[in-house]
Parts: structure tokens; C-alpha cells; sequence
């Protein structure tokens, strides 16, 4: 999975969000690594809905212009857990790997 998708469904994990506050929350995350485009960010929110990850939670009108939030389907909470899992196991292999070069760091 790519860093950007993982990024987007952590950012739908604690409530449903609108495209500029998933914007916005990608931005904490990655604290500032990571800046989506609108572009990019609706195309991975429609990928992500047609694999039944993450649906239309609901619409509201702001300021006379249509806001739509999208939330987190179990489907995608499942698998942002194995996605984090394979994570934290990647980055357990990688300091093991660490304090064998470092020992002195560890």
C-alpha cells in the first residue's frame, strides 16, 4: 500500500472527514512529508470506495458550496490494522538490522 493511501485511511480511522480536512490531517500525520493534491486525494477516495473501504458518510452544505464526508468501512479498518502491522514489523526487522551494524545505539 502506498504511504499516501495509508495515510488517507488513517486519517478517516477517528471520525468521517471532507476533502480538505483529510487533506489537512494527512499533512499532521506525515508531520508535513506528505502535502495531497486534490486530484490525487479524490482519486485514491474513489479507488478506495469502489474496494469497499471507505463510503460517503454524508453531505452538508457550507458557505453555499457542497461538503461531502467520507468515513471508514470495517473492510477498511481491517486493513489499515494489517497495513500497520506489516509496518511495525518492518520497522522491528530494520532495528534489529540497526544495533547488529550499531551496537552502541540500541
Amino acid at each position: 500500500m502506498r504511504e499516501a493511501t495509508f495515510l488517507i485511511l488513517t486519517a478517516l480511522a477517528d471520525e468521517p472527514r471532507h476533502g480538505y480536512g483529510i487533506i489537512q490531517e494527512v499533512a499532521v500525520l506525515s508531520d508535513g512529508r506528505v502535502t495531497l493534491l486534490p486530484g490525487t486525494l479524490y482519486a485514491a477516495l474513489d479507488r478506495l470506495t469502489a474496494q469497499g473501504m471507505v463510503e460517503l458518510s454524508h453531505e452538508q452544505i457550507v458557505d453555499g458550496r457542497l461538503r461531502r464526508l467520507y468515513r471508514l468501512r470495517a473492510d477498511g479498518r481491517a486493513e489499515l490494522a494489517r497495513q500497520t502491522e506489516r509496518l511495525r514489523q518492518l520497522a522491528a526487522a530494520a532495528e534489529s538490522r540497526l544495533r547488529i551494524l550499531r551496537p552502541n545505539l540500541a
